[in-house]
């Protein structure tokens, strides 16, 4: 990739993770980038294959996410990787808000699948649910949904998380106590 393309799809991809498609708009993208609207025309043709370029970018991002996350061996270490990739977690959400988007929905459900695989047993140890991998599965879809409906980009940091986690352990541990009455 050209670095003209990925000065534009940085700058695209902030203002997608923070207003979702609302924020792409290409005057207000050129004036940020420094460049008249015809750079982006003839970069990108349209709005919608910029978007699809946008995708690819996240996707190629998630991956790499990804990647972190099957290494990482405690919540601090997750937690970090959150840190570090605030910008790409928001963009996930506004995928995740905008799902009627046919596109976005595609794209989730490519990053859904790579991801929960990586992300499983780190979680696993997270929520102490070592043994019953269903259960650990479905608290994570829930408290995925729940996390991408909550987050902000103030709100992703370390103490914020912590007691994210810990309150997902908390509802595990009263749903194992229950069933165990």
């Amino acid at each position: 990739m050209r670095e003209i393309e990925s000065i534009w799809l940085e700058t695209g991809y902030k203002h997608f993770a923070f207003e979702g498609p609302r924020g792409l708009k290409i005057e207000r993208l050129s004036k940020e980038v420094g460049k008249n609207k015809s750079s982006f025309y003839h970069l990108f043709a349209d709005l919608e294959i910029f978007t699809k370029h946008l995708l690819d970018f996240h996707l190629s991002r998630a991956k790499n996410i990804s990647t972190k996350e099957a290494k990482a061996k405690n919540e601090e270490e997750l937690i970090s990787i959150i840190i570090e990739h605030k910008i790409d977690l928001l963009f996930n959400r506004q995928l995740r808000i905008h799902r009627d988007n046919q596109e976005f929905k595609n794209c989730l459900s490519r990053i859904n699948q790579f991801s929960i695989q990586g992300l499983l047993p780190v979680w696993k140890n997270i929520i102490c649910l070592s043994e019953n991998s269903p259960l650990a599965k479905m608290v994570l879809h829930l408290s995925l949904e729940n996390f991408y409906l909550q987050i902000t980009y103030e709100t992703l940091n370390r103490d914020w998380l912590r007691e994210y986690f810990s309150d997902i352990r908390k509802m595990v541990f009263l749903f194992q106590k229950s069933k165990d009455h």
